[in-house]
């Protein structure tokens, strides 16, 4: 390129740089959490909610009460 688009090559290579170690780190979190043995802290598919226990797809205009929920 010319002198004169000096600034913006610099400015398009510091672009390209900060891109490319963000990509990096990400590919670096999901390795990560693919290797380690970490216990879930949080289950959201809990069996006890009313989500689970209804069939699917419920019936058009199926409910005359609402479900009971048992705990």
């Amino acid at each position: 390129y010319p002198d004169s688009y000096l600034c913006w090559n610099m400015i398009s290579s510091l672009g390209s740089f900060i891109s490319m170690m963000s990509t990096m780190l990400f590919f670096f979190i999901i390795w990560e959490s693919m290797i380690s043995n970490r216990t879930v802290i949080f289950n959201k598919n809990m069996n006890n909610s009313i989500e689970w226990i209804m069939s699917f797809p419920p019936s058009f205009h199926s409910f005359s009460e609402i479900p009971k929920i048992y705990k």
